[in-house]
């Protein structure tokens, strides 16, 4: 049993395709497509835009943080959260696990940054909302466990949230990846 299946709902499917040459295709997209800009996303403490990459056969939406637009944090580097939040995404991958987003390092409009792709889930259902129901446990438990493995400084509720079919996914891992002991989860 591969540790998605020990781990994770098994009736949940992340709406993005997570290996083979569709998810190679996806990350080629995500770090080589035309980057465009639809604005800044509400309540972000760093400049977070949402925007679209296309190469003239396929578009998405992706979220993109660019390192200049990083507020400098005591405890972390300068620079290095959006090289974090690809980190998280390559350690989920390698795992096995499916709820990080895929996500790249690249250049766009402000200089390089992370470039993840945009999950459309309802900002109503997040950790506080299905913490307590027994179909997301694995799940839960799956994340967690990931939050250590990573040294997560920075899982609120609002970074863990559910798709339309119910598959959890984890957003904003920028704190992750610290010398020191920092682990803040949910």
């Amino acid at each position: 049993m591969t540790p998605k299946r020990m781990l994770a709902d098994a009736d949940c499917v992340v709406p993005w395709p997570s290996d083979g040459t569709e998810a190679a295709r996806l990350l080629r997209l995500l770090g080589e497509g035309e980057l465009t800009l639809q604005g800044l996303m509400p309540w972000s403490s760093n400049y977070t835009f949402l925007g679209r990459v296309g190469d003239g056969t396929a578009t998405q939406e992706v979220i993109y943080k660019p390192i200049r637009g990083e507020r400098p944090l005591w405890d972390f580097p300068k620079g290095t959260l959006a090289k974090r939040e690809v980190a998280a995404f390559v350690v989920c991958h390698a795992l096995g696990w499916d709820f990080v987003p895929p996500t790249v390092l690249r250049s766009g409009p402000h200089g390089r940054g992370s470039v993840q792709l945009y999950v459309d889930v309802d900002a109503d259902e997040h950790f506080f909302t299905f913490r307590d129901d027994p179909r997301y446990q694995r799940s839960l438990q799956a994340l967690a466990l990931f939050d250590i493995i990573t040294n997560n400084a920075d899982r609120k509720g609002g970074h863990c949230l559910r798709t339309g079919d119910g598959c959890i996914i984890a957003i904003d891992q920028g704190l992750c990846f610290h010398v020191e002991p920092k682990l803040r989860t949910v």
